[in-house]
């Protein structure tokens, strides 16, 4: 194995992974593949991605050398935006609102975000228009992933291609979770360029069902079902929607860890749980799940 340049280099070459345990456990007449995209700080695909969003601005000269980056966000991108932000020299300002539980504040800071405060009656479209008034005031770079075409074109270069590659595209079906849409849009985007027979088959929380029109309300799978259909969603690439509850979703993780020793975080549970009932309903004999993050065991 080569000497890498950079730790980012080791997060865009995720394995793809047989789950034998699971179809076994569950007598699926199929095969399950995942494709394990995470591995960095935050244990997400969303370290990979914020780095690559970075440097896709970088790339067209819209993101400068040591310009602050300025975002909408308290969770985990938010963490990993900040580590791979500092990492390039950048100084991160993240407008969150002041209902973040003080403890992820106090992560956040660690991380060297500063941090600005909006009103968290008002939802996330108020942290949004502070975001943007901040970079706008200070000359900062807003990446706005919900909404920013960098999100799926990451995707396009990297993940799509990477499994494509690594199954030789022999798979019926892949199954990605819907947060901000960039991994759907960005994988379903550039397989269809090039295997249309492969179906793309979204996955959202059964208790909140944004894109499929449904009723919109808490569930427990995060990293998924935002309440409301992101700008980076494109629904033309995707060929099923499915509704997942939570508590198959997390019963599907910790399934997969004692089956095939894969740390499955809840989301990634959730794509696995779509996967076996694809096969079961017979729409799919050989499907491959996005797993865009791991679960920590101590």
């Amino acid at each position: 194995m080569p000497v890498l340049t950079s730790y980012y280099q080791h997060l865009y070459d995720c394995p793809v992974v047989e789950l034998r345990g699971y179809a076994a456990r569950h007598k699926l007449p199929g095969q399950v593949l995942a494709y394990l995209d995470f591995g960095g700080a935050t244990g997400s695909a969303k370290d990979g991605l914020a780095e690559g969003m970075l440097a896709l601005a970088a790339e067209r000269g819209q993101l400068k050398a040591g310009q602050m980056v300025v975002e909408a966000s308290g969770g985990t991108f938010a963490s990993a935006l900040t580590i791979a932000a500092r990492a390039s020299g950048h100084p991160v300002t993240l407008a969150v609102p002041d209902t973040l539980p003080e403890a992820r504040q106090e992560v956040l800071r660690r991380l060297g975000a500063k941090l600005v405060f909006s009103g968290g009656l008002y939802g996330r479209r108020a942290a949004e228009q502070l975001a943007a008034r901040t970079a706008e005031e200070c000359g900062g770079y807003y990446v706005n992933y919900f909404a920013n075409d960098d999100n799926p074109e990451y995707h396009r270069r990297v993940t799509g291609p990477a499994i494509l590659r690594q199954t030789d595209a022999d798979i019926d079906a892949i199954v990605a979770g819907v947060g901000s849409g960039g991994t759907i849009t960005g994988v379903g985007e550039h397989v269809k360029a090039w295997q249309n027979q492969i179906s793309m088959v979204a996955v959202e929380p059964y208790e909140s069902q944004a894109i499929g029109g449904g009723f919109i309300g808490r569930h427990a799978i995060p990293g998924l079902g935002a309440g409301f259909v992101p700008e980076n969603y494109n629904p033309y690439i995707v060929d099923l929607l499915m509704a997942v509850p939570s508590g198959e979703a997390q019963r599907a993780a910790r399934e997969v860890l004692r089956t095939d020793g894969v740390p499955a975080c809840v989301s990634a549970g959730a794509t696995l749980y779509a996967a076996r009932q694809l096969l079961e309903k017979g729409k799919a004999k050989r499907a491959l799940c996005i797993f865009s993050g791991r679960m920590v065991y101590e």
